[in-house]
């Protein structure tokens, strides 16, 4: 019964069971090489980006942080703002200092728009010394005084718009 046919033939297929899972091995590990192609890392290179197998250490993955679903509003969200009530006179308040705000603004845009017309002095404004020779540089500050002017026309039709808004009579409900 135990023959050396039998011996020889349990070692080869020991032997051949050996090779075949360090085959395995070497192609599952093979498989598994990660490669770096630039800033992405892969396990497929791709040839015409230069990839490198990477060495050492194994890699790790980390997931991230799962998106959550709608949550339950609460219940004035809905309402918002808008269903906070202040009072007449806070509001009032408000509108005083807001209207006063934009008042300082309205005139120091205009203070602006003034010297900025002063200087414009009908499209010819008066040549600086350096602009007699470089007449670019002349140009140059016409135009940006031009967008200058424009920016300040504006902003003050902006302002007299909104104060416009605010100083419009809040009706009682009586007639006039």
């Amino acid at each position: 019964m135990d023959s050396p046919l039998f011996f020889f033939f349990r070692g080869v297929v020991g032997l051949s069971v050996c090779l075949s899972v360090v085959a395995a091995g070497a192609l599952s590990a093979e498989s598994q090489r990660i490669y770096r192609c630039g800033n992405a890392y892969t396990n497929q290179p791709d040839l015409t980006l230069n990839c490198k197998p990477l060495t050492g250490g194994h890699v790790t993955v980390i997931e991230g942080t799962r998106v959550q679903g709608p949550q339950a509003p609460l219940p004035n969200a809905s309402a918002g703002a808008a269903s906070i009530k202040v009072d007449a006179a806070d509001q009032r308040q408000r509108d005083a200092q807001a209207q006063a705000l934009l008042q300082a603004e309205l005139q120091k845009t205009q203070k602006l728009q003034a010297d900025l017309l002063r200087e414009w002095n009908n499209g010819e404004p008066e040549r600086r010394a350096d602009e007699f020779r470089q007449s670019q540089k002349y140009q140059d500050r016409v135009t940006q005084l031009r967008a200058a002017l424009q920016r300040a026309e504006a902003d003050v039709a902006g302002l007299q718009r909104e104060l416009s808004r605010l100083s419009v009579p809040v009706q009682t409900g009586a007639k006039p």
